[in-house]
């Protein structure tokens, strides 16, 4: 799959079906995350991959939101680490953003489905607890990975020329 073709084709999946991610392939996905780009070489990005006490504990930090965590057989808590520069953090948020979107695009070229969410429980001591996300970190979502059970149509996106402007 080209680049311009897995941009155009990906889509956000909420329904998968039950097999999980192997961990080879997640190993495959973080490696390539690596590759993001980064200024200062700072590497901010974490991923902890969410097994089941984990889980378990994030549902407990919010009863009322965990049937969506289990929406997905893989889930991922992403973050950045933060140095208390406010220029680095902020390009370190920006390198992280990047991170998870190769993630995302190198699952959906293998034929796996993902979802970017930004869950309010990863916002929570108990959440970031229970998800292993240490003081000085900045969360930038949870990921859902997983073989999706059916197929989802593009949504409409705005023309290029709407957000784009040529200066002189």
């Amino acid at each position: 799959m080209n680049v311009d073709d897995a941009i155009r084709s990906r889509r956000t999946h909420k329904v998968y079906r039950p097999e999980p991610v192997p961990r080879n392939v997640l190993d495959e996905l973080f490696d390539l995350a690596r590759w993001a780009p980064n200024h200062h070489l700072t590497n901010p990005w974490r991923f902890r991959v969410i097994g089941p006490r984990a889980l378990q504990a994030l549902k407990d930090a919010e009863p009322e939101s965990a049937a969506k965590l289990d929406r997905a057989p893989t889930l991922v808590a992403c973050s950045v680490t933060q140095t208390g520069s406010d220029r680095q953090n902020l390009e370190d948020v920006c390198a992280g953003a990047c991170a998870v979107y190769i993630v995302m695009l190198a699952a959906h070229a293998r034929g796996i489905a993902t979802y970017w969410r930004t869950p309010e429980v990863l916002r929570s001591a108990a959440g970031r607890s229970a998800a292993g996300i240490e003081d000085g970190e900045l969360v930038l979502g949870l990921l859902h990975l997983g073989h999706a059970d059916r197929e989802w149509e593009a949504p409409e996106r705005m023309p290029a020329r709407d957000v784009v402007e040529y200066l002189d």
